[in-house]
């Protein structure tokens, strides 16, 4: 089958690509490099520099190719920057999800799967969450996520589309080769960041909160391995193939803290972490870990790669080899 990606340049996209690929099905990749990398997309798969922004560019993708289906990585991701530049995430987040279906029903292209996230459910009442918890979105970039969900579901309704909704916990970890990896131009996720301490790029880590009603008073979060990430969103297209749309968080279940994820990378790396310790920051939630029973019992989808040495072995794999990322 055809797949567009959009976003396949980027961190969670470059490995779904190369995932695709890997099983023999054609790849286009559609993305504006904004914060993606030209070098981490597979060299088999079809690359267009487009903007989702550019009905024009978009069109003409379609035009030149039959699609089986879209898989929807592409967005502006980072929850402290929403809030500092609402109208843009709006403008990148939804107008570009509304111009893609706009012209995938324009192409007879039904088929979605789409990347949410669990910023989705804010603070949530019960752990582990299920995807019947109430969406409570903390940021901005959680409310463009879950109107995104809400515009799939209309569209489902007026045009016959058939989504599968992802809502990714914390992506983390390499491609087990190491051929592929996280390269932020700044980064924020706390696996990397703990690395780059590691690799002396940056001279310390910081800790928001020791307080929390956690084992070692720290924030816990779940993390799920990129290459389980990828596993599932091929398991997810296929099954849009009955039909019926579908909703499913992707995670662990595991819930690690702040401290365990530090402790771990200093283990597995050899190399002191020095750690600075501060308040709380405001809209920080104390515990985020995901019920994927759901996708268990429908898909059959295990994690494979998602316990934390895993996790932490392999992001180190790749940090190793490319200091700089791509650069």
């Amino acid at each position: 089958m055809k797949v567009l990606i959009t976003g396949g340049a980027g961190y969670i996209g470059s490995h779904i690509v190369d995932y695709l690929i890997n099983q023999n099905h054609q790849v286009v990749v559609f993305d504006n490099l904004s914060t993606g990398h030209r070098a981490a997309v597979h060299p088999d798969a079809a690359f267009i520099q487009g903007d989702l922004l550019d009905k024009a560019s978009l069109r003409a993708c379609f035009a030149a190719h039959q699609f089986d289906g879209v898989m929807h990585m592409a967005a502006q991701a980072q929850v402290g920057e929403s809030m500092r530049k609402p109208f843009f995430y709006y403008e990148e987040n939804l107008m570009g999800l509304l111009n893609l279906l706009e012209i995938a029903v324009e192409h007879n292209t039904r088929r979605v799967v789409f990347s949410s996230s669990s910023n989705i459910y804010g603070d949530p009442e019960v752990i582990p969450i299920k995807e019947t918890e109430k969406a409570a979105p903390g940021s901005i970039y959680g409310e463009t996520k879950l109107v995104g969900e809400r515009i799939l579901n209309w569209m489902a309704t007026l045009h016959g589309i058939t989504y599968c909704i992802l809502r990714y916990f914390n992506a983390a970890g390499a491609h087990l080769l190491g051929s592929l990896g996280e390269d932020h131009a700044v980064e924020t996720h706390l696996i990397p960041s703990v690395l780059q301490v590691a690799l002396r790029q940056r001279e310390h880590i910081m800790i928001f909160g020791t307080d929390y009603r956690t084992l070692d008073g720290t924030c816990v979060r779940d993390y799920i391995h990129v290459m389980d990430l990828a596993r599932a969103h091929l398991m997810a297209f296929n099954a849009l193939q009955d039909g019926q749309n579908r909703v499913y968080n992707l995670g662990s279940g595991c819930g690690y803290s702040v401290q365990e994820v530090i402790d771990t990378c200093q283990r597995i790396t050899g190399c002191p972490i020095p750690v600075i310790k501060a308040e709380r920051r405001p809209g920080d939630v104390e515990t985020l870990v995901a019920d994927c029973s759901k996708i268990r019992a429908e898909l059959g989808w295990e994690p494979l790669y998602s316990d934390l040495e895993t996790m932490v072995q392999t992001a180190w794999k790749w940090h190793q080899t490319h200091p700089k990322g791509y650069r």
